[in-house]
């Protein structure tokens, strides 16, 4: 199984490229993971939300793998523990099918994109920098696999 991350967001502060890698880096040899990272549309006074948003959900369809599973990260979303989360990628890896997890940018994901996913995902009921939620989607990623594989990150 191939795990894609899109995110919109091109130039993140060092913190979150830092954090991301290191959980990323940690998975090289156990899951292949690629992140795909969208461009955000310039915010101006005279354009409207839905408008930022329509542009970027265009970069963001150009940009999903044909096929697979597309879960779209949203503060209203299912809410997993890490258990949960173990068994339901333990599941898709079964089925064998990628997956592509899209995260928003400072605005969130126009609603085609979540209507069109398999899978509504809220990382947490707090709402968080879309540069945040990269590292810590990266983070879950490498503990669900250190679970899988009886490593002892995860401790219960």
């Amino acid at each position: 199984m191939k795990i894609n991350i899109l995110a919109v967001g091109n130039k993140m502060p060092d913190w979150v490229n830092s954090g991301y890698a290191a959980y990323i880096n940690r998975l090289s040899h156990e899951i292949t993971v690629k992140l795909i990272e969208i461009k955000p549309e310039k915010r101006n006074g005279t354009q409207q939300l839905q408008q930022f948003l329509n542009v970027e959900s265009k970069r963001i369809r150009a940009a999903i793998p044909a096929g697979g599973r597309l879960v779209a990260l949203d503060e209203r979303g299912k809410q997993w523990t890490t258990i949960e989360f173990v068994n339901v990628i333990t599941e898709w890896m079964r089925e064998g099918n990628d997956v592509t997890f899209v995260i928003g940018g400072a605005d969130g994901l126009h609603q085609d994109i979540k209507a069109s996913a398999n899978e509504l995902l809220a990382l947490s009921k707090l709402t968080m920098p879309h540069g945040l939620a990269r590292v810590v989607l990266a983070e879950q990623l490498y503990r669900v696999v250190s679970v899988i594989k009886k490593h002892p990150y995860h401790r219960v």
